[in-house]
């Protein structure tokens, strides 16, 4: 009940030198593109570009809810 591996699997990692250091390379793995990293960020949920205020007035007030007394 042994199971062969595939002759990829068996193959060492390969490596190449970068500007910035060694990088390994794994085969069947893409680098990722300039224009996958775009799309990702287009995709991404907007952000402020400054700190929002709470909505704690009128329907999105929850401590309205504790109020006991109408007045």
């Amino acid at each position: 009940m042994s199971r062969e591996l595939p002759d990829d699997a068996a193959a060492p990692l390969e490596a190449e030198q970068t500007p910035i250091g060694v990088q390994t390379l794994v085969s069947g793995v893409a680098p990722i593109t300039p224009a996958q990293r775009l799309a990702m960020r287009a995709n991404a949920p907007m952000e402020p570009k400054k700190a929002q205020r709470p909505a704690d007035h009128g329907l999105f007030d929850t401590n309205s809810r504790n109020q006991i007394e109408m007045f």
